[in-house]
């Protein structure tokens, strides 16, 4: 019985760990944009798989009062900026190369019904990585985005796997 409870809590514990495997956001800035408290949140993002890029992701930080006005509890904005630049010597490790991209980054913006997402896609024909970062809604999606791309023509860059 014991065995199986660390079993279970062990599986958990994966589960978990695999949810989150995006990148870890470092907050770096935050601007005070009016007299309620609300804020804009300045974050580096390092791309998990692509040592030597990091995002700059900017987003809206509701206040309590602006909450409490508004009567949007649970919620924030749905805007957001990125600007990408390469911070090092660039090493692209195992990533993905399908046009859907690969998700580096994401943090929820609502209780449970919206994420701020950026998600790494791979230019091939024009030797670019380019980072879109956009909003996920369960019932309505957004159309808000922003788009930030990482040359890799003309720069040194080791591929884990090869270049593709």
């Amino acid at each position: 019985m014991r065995r199986r409870l660390v079993s279970l809590a062990s599986a958990a514990v994966a589960v978990l760990g695999a949810l989150s495997a995006p990148a870890l956001a470092q907050v770096v800035g935050k601007v005070g944009v009016d007299w309620i408290g609300n804020d804009i949140i300045v974050e580096a993002v390092p791309d998990p798989s692509v040592k030597g890029v990091t995002c700059h992701v900017t987003y809206f930080d509701r206040s309590v009062i602006d909450r409490l006005r508004n009567g949007k509890w649970f919620e924030d904005p749905s805007n957001s900026a990125i600007s990408c630049q390469q911070t090092g010597h660039i090493e692209i490790g195992d990533i993905e190369l399908d046009k859907g991209g690969e998700e580096v980054f994401r943090q929820g913006r609502s209780l449970i019904w919206k994420d701020l997402l950026v998600k790494r896609i791979y230019d091939k024909e024009n030797d670019s990585l380019i980072y879109l970062a956009h909003s996920r809604q369960v019932v309505e999606g957004s159309a808000k985005m922003a788009i930030s791309t990482v040359p890799l023509y003309g720069q040194q860059v080791t591929w884990a796997k090869g270049k593709p």
